[in-house]
């Protein structure tokens, strides 16, 4: 019961505070690419503005069950923020962001638009690629920790980076296609030049969107605190070095977003195997054999 009323607590303060915090992130990355490709941007508030317009608009759909589709989609997305951020189960975390993404595929599905499910097999293909590397870091979470419970990392005397460097390396190769960051992108951008069809929310608009605007922002936040848990351990100064790392590989993210090309799906899924197996895999051999 305790477990369950912490996941509760926790998910109602990430449902609270991830939007926030995501919306912010959003805005900065803007700013920063706007910078990088020498222009000067759009105010940081732009992507609120932009889901506080889309809101305001009237509801359409194709049918009733796309709404309901996204709207279990950015449940169950809280629910494994909140999940990971009161310091619950990790592996079960993974679970749960999976099955939102499942739900996000199946409301662009549900669509029947032949451009909303080309979105929809990319995004299938996505899950596919960044999947075995996220299974493969639980697992190793588990071999170096002895627990999946995020909250023990704070127990340990050293953190999971040291003997996880490998699976460290491999989480940051997918957190690319978790962030949609080119170059793998492939479902849908955020980059306006990059899209002449809108991917997967092709038919989604005005509060559908913007839900789907904050179920990525709720992603992201929870998917940059996967980075910086290799960082806690039971040192003082372990939350401060976390959320430092946090904010360097936010801006490695943004940096690969607009310096490199989309690539083909068979490079994204190739990849991202080969990265799982050689860091995830031998990563966890050296763990349980050595």
């Amino acid at each position: 019961m305790t477990t369950f009323v912490a996941t509760v607590i926790g998910s109602v303060c990430f449902a609270v505070l991830a939007p926030i915090v995501g919306c912010f992130l959003d805005g900065l990355d803007r700013k920063i690419s706007a910078g990088m490709q020498g222009r000067v941007g759009p105010k940081i508030m732009q992507p609120y503005w932009d889901v506080r317009k889309l809101l305001q608009k009237e509801k359409m759909s194709v049918n009733t069950v796309e709404g309901t589709y996204i709207a279990c989609a950015l449940f169950f997305a809280i629910v494994a923020g909140g999940m990971f951020y009161s310091g619950g189960n990790f592996l079960l975390c993974t679970l749960v962001i999976t099955l939102s993404s499942l739900f996000f595929i199946m409301a662009a599905y549900s669509t029947r638009s032949p451009f909303a499910e080309v979105g929809a097999a990319r995004e299938t293909l996505q899950v596919m690629s960044y999947e075995p590397m996220v299974l493969f870091t639980a697992v190793g979470m588990y071999l170096i920790a002895g627990t999946f419970d995020v909250a023990g990392l704070f127990d340990l005397r050293q953190p999971l980076i040291c003997f996880g460097w490998p699976i460290f390396l491999g989480l940051l190769f997918i957190l690319t296609i978790k962030l949609r960051k080119s170059p793998f992108d492939i479902s849908s951008s955020h980059h306006a030049h990059q899209e002449l069809v809108k991917g997967i929310t092709t038919e989604m608009s005005g509060p559908t969107l913007a839900k789907v605007q904050i179920l990525h922002w709720c992603e992201n936040v929870l998917f940059l605190g996967w980075t910086g848990m290799f960082f806690l351990y039971a040192g003082p100064a372990s939350l401060v070095v976390a959320l430092v790392v946090v904010a360097l590989v936010y801006f490695l993210e943004i940096w690969i977003d607009n310096n490199f090309a989309r690539v083909k799906w068979q490079v994204m899924l190739k990849w991202a195997w080969i990265v799982a197996l050689v860091a995830g895999g031998l990563n966890i051999a050296v763990l349980a054999f050595a």
